[in-house]
């Protein structure tokens, strides 16, 4: 997808837990993508999305996973992304076994996505196995009170992206559009996804949302890793664990990798004439 030379361009719209995202396949990555992604993305005047992600062919057969977030910065990383993406690309390979299984580069290094569907299915189980948590941004300076309820467990953690975690009574509790850009805000320049997490038994969280460099989502798949990752480490749920976002339920599995699965549906196809859409056409 190279701006001017390669005219009109198919996207696929797709959402995991409502966390969407439009997904393109091209021979490189358009150096046009930050704004490309803003347009694309705004939901009063583009199609509307939490992010643009590009697939892109390795010399090596495999492809690279690409994500630009709707405010036009790139992440490393993203949980639901990757499995939107692989349903994206059980529909383009067309395979008929009603199974895709693929390693996908990505910033934060490989990551392995399965499928299991038919490239016709609107709707997909799609799990990835999201690697190793490692330790997260320090927060030691971090003003927790800027949540506006009381923490109980705070933690970070690296998943290829980095999250904070606040454990709180109840996150529905949070004014989010307020916590979430202040708690944030102490991570400049690099930011960080803010998550906060209740335990509503030893196999289910419920978790709310602020993603870097999108804000308020209905569900975020590398933050719900996480929260399972250091509420398990806290000793509060086990290995096997629901997280319950807006949006909807994903599974987590803690682990060496964590793995991440739940559905993933696509809504619609567009073609689109980045010319055209850069120059607000």
């Amino acid at each position: 997808m190279t701006v001017g030379e390669t005219g009109p361009v198919e996207l696929t719209y797709h959402h995991g837990l409502g966390n969407d995202f439009l997904v393109a396949f091209a021979d490189e990555v358009p150096v046009d993508g930050p704004e490309l992604a803003r347009r694309l993305c705004s939901r009063s005047s583009g199609i509307g999305a939490d992010g643009l992600v590009v697939g892109t062919p390795t010399d090596d057969g495999r492809w690279t996973f690409t994500l630009f977030n709707s405010d036009g910065s790139r992440a490393e990383v993203s949980g639901n992304g990757l499995r939107c993406f692989g349903h994206a690309l059980l529909r383009r390979t067309g395979a008929t076994r009603g199974f895709l299984d693929v390693l996908v580069d990505t910033a934060a290094g490989p990551r392995r996505v399965r499928v299991e569907g038919s490239p016709d299915d609107a709707e997909v189980w799609a799990a990835v196995e999201m690697g190793t948590a490692g330790p997260g941004p320090a927060f030691d300076a971090v003003d927790l009170s800027l949540a506006g309820v009381p923490v109980l467990h705070a933690a970070s953690a690296d998943v290829g992206n980095p999250h904070l975690v606040l454990v709180v009574d109840d996150p529905d509790a949070v004014d989010l559009a307020v916590a979430g850009p202040a708690l944030e805000a102490a991570f400049a320049p690099v930011g960080c996804n803010v998550h906060f997490v209740a335990v509503a038994d030893s196999s289910t969280l419920r978790l709310r949302p602020w993603e870097r460099g999108v804000g308020i989502t209905e569900a975020c798949g590398s933050g719900a890793c996480a929260s399972a990752h250091l509420v398990h480490n806290l000793g509060l749920v086990d290995e096997d664990v629901t997280v319950v976002m807006p949006g909807g339920s994903a599974s987590v599995a803690v682990g060496d990798p964590i793995v991440l699965a739940g559905p993933s549906v696509r809504c619609a196809d567009h073609l689109i004439d980045p010319d055209e859409v850069l120059a607000g056409g």
